[in-house]
């Protein structure tokens, strides 16, 4: 008896160190300084969504017909495990910034290294080749890959990621001036990967154990304060003490494709002040009645919100912000502790009843000799309500409101109305639905349940939002069948969270699909084979006008007209 026992206790104690277990295998190969971690079950999405089906793919068809592709990748579209690596396993992409710019890397498991080895021979073309301690290398610039005979490792020499906060620049000339980047020693860079040691690695990264034990086909890993280095705007959120948004900010999410809905379950990660406040001021839950007094037959979208008003007040002075507010109470009428006071934390933003309505405004266009009619105009139901706290503070709001909102008030093209009953306080586009959600409203929703419970909710109704602009589709035939096949595909979206749960703040999010009885991922692909269609069609359908055209009155050379001037009525 004493000896089962003993056996027993021994086989408790192993289960639960793994139950407890907070180490991976699959970060062992990736810097715990990775700025972004995709981890992709290979095993279950091959099982979701067959590669025979992805081949059947007009885009996947298109790039397989290509001549210009190489042999070598002609073989991996055929199947990938001809390039030797092992699909039903995990496979990781990554992305690492640093004084160099950064670098991609795609890691992965190996099926067989023979097959591996003559595929990256063929595909680096001459590359160098190593070995050092039983792991081979391939190098041949920007790319490197090295290979034992369990894992492989490709590097891409990434520059841009070091320009990333450049956005400017990337807007004004679509593209980032790398030419004073010196390459880097990709082969170098694949070496230190396999000599990483195991504490500088994911492999030891507790939280993002926790995110490969969520159920899930893919997990995402983001690092704020990573992502933020070497970046110029960096310096200067230091300055007003702004970079404590980002320092210790991870982002972690779980995607899982299932019968008509693609669920997503993410979890957010900060530094120890912004965690200490999220703990102690984390909000309580959603207000159902606020949601059932949402006037209107169609609700296109809700957004509500419970949080305590003194953590807002927390969060500014942590970032030495709440001086900036308080300077302003004599335009304003109110300070910081008059807003806290104010609000007793329940929050609400609704759309409902969106429609086109015809715009009886004319314009005039260059060249035109009559004035012309315009696009139609969106037309909708606004509501925007909130909780009231100490009845004085709340009123000094509203008198800063009206002050800085008396010019839309007095403006006909914008209607604005506001209500209070001493309890809600609600503002709209239409005095109409203001009184009624100012009224005893009791509407009963199918998604209000889906949506509350927790301190964020949210409903967004696809379908009613698609079916707001149908007139305009019928116009162009292409644009007609992109929009049947969405109509076809798309329900709605659901989100609740804001829930403090073990050291993270935990969001859900819920993209059902109309087809309740098929594999969200197998949607997703015949949604994009229908767009694929469409596209190519209308690619062939510009090429044949054009060489038409040219037949007729010769080569046409591009030239850039400028823009009409408009003249309104």
């Amino acid at each position: 008896m004493q000896v089962r026992f003993k056996y027993l206790l021994i086989a408790s104690t192993a289960l639960v160190f793994t139950a407890c277990k907070k180490t991976n295998e699959q970060g062992r190969l990736i810097p715990n300084t990775a700025a972004i971690v995709v981890q992709v079950d290979g095993k279950s999405l091959s099982s979701k969504l067959p590669w025979d089906e992805v081949k059947n793919n007009p885009f996947f068809k298109e790039a397989y017909a290509d001549s210009t592709l190489p042999v070598a990748l002609k073989k991996i579209l055929d199947n990938p495990e001809n390039s030797g690596i092992d699909i039903s396993k995990d496979l990781l992409f990554f992305a690492q910034k640093d004084s160099s710019g950064g670098y991609i890397a795609f890691v992965g498991g190996i099926k067989d290294a023979t097959i591996f080895k003559s595929f990256n021979t063929e595909v680096t073309e001459n590359g160098s080749a190593s070995e050092k301690d039983g792991v081979n290398f391939i190098s041949k610039f920007p790319v490197s890959v090295g290979w034992n005979k369990e894992k492989f490792v490709y590097i891409f020499d990434a520059p841009q990621l070091g320009q990333m906060d450049q956005l400017s620049k990337r807007m004004l000339n679509d593209s980032i001036d790398i030419s004073n980047h010196t390459p880097r020693d990709i082969g170098a860079t694949c070496k230190d990967i396999f000599e990483l040691k195991e504490s500088n690695s994911l492999a030891g990264e507790e939280n993002f154990t926790k995110l490969l034990k969520e159920p899930g086909d893919i997990h995402f890993w983001m690092n704020a304060e990573e992502l933020n280095k070497y970046s110029s705007s960096a310096a200067a959120l230091a300055m007003v003490n702004l970079e404590k948004l980002y320092k210790g900010n991870i982002t972690t999410a779980a995607v899982s494709f299932e019968n008509g809905k693609i669920n997503v379950r993410t979890f957010s990660y900060a530094g120890e002040e912004l965690t200490k406040l999220y703990k102690k001021y984390n909000g309580g839950q959603v207000s159902e009645e606020m949601i059932k007094r949402m006037p209107g037959k169609d609700v296109v979208g809700i957004i509500a919100m419970n949080f305590k008003p003194e953590g807002i007040r927390e969060f500014l002075k942590l970032l030495n912000l709440d001086g900036f507010v308080n300077l302003a109470k004599p335009t304003l009428g109110f300070d910081l502790e008059d807003f806290v006071k104010a609000n007793k934390g329940d929050i609400l933003i609704g759309l409902s009843d969106l429609k086109l309505a015809p715009d009886t405004t004319k314009y005039l266009f260059k060249d035109e000799e009559e004035f012309q009619p315009t696009m139609p105009k969106p037309q909708f139901n606004f509501i925007f309500a909130t909780s009231i706290g100490d009845k004085e503070a709340f009123n000094k709001l509203v008198n800063a409101g009206k002050k800085a909102g008396s010019a839309f008030v007095n403006d006909a093209s914008l209607p604005l109305a506001y209500n209070s009953n001493g309890t809600y306080f609600a503002l709209g586009n239409s005095k109409e639905n203001v009184d009624k959600y100012i009224g005893a409203g009791n509407s009963n929703f199918d998604f209000t349940s889906k949506i509350t419970g927790q301190p964020f909710g949210g409903y967004l109704n696809i379908q009613s939002l698609m079916k707001a602009f149908e007139t305009q589709t019928v116009k162009d035939s292409a644009t007609k069948v992109l929009y049947d096949v969405s109509l076809k595909t798309w329900d709605n979206i659901l989100w609740k969270g804001g829930e403090f749960k073990d050291g993270a703040i935990t969001q859900f999010f819920e993209v059902n699909l109309m087809d309740k009885n098929t594999n969200s991922l197998k949607q997703l692909n015949q949604y994009a084979g229908k767009l694929a269609e469409v596209q190519l069609q209308k690619r062939k359908k510009q090429k044949e006008d054009m060489m038409a055209f040219e037949d007729a009155v010769g080569p046409v050379r591009d030239t850039l007209a400028p823009a009409p001037t408009i003249k309104e009525k």
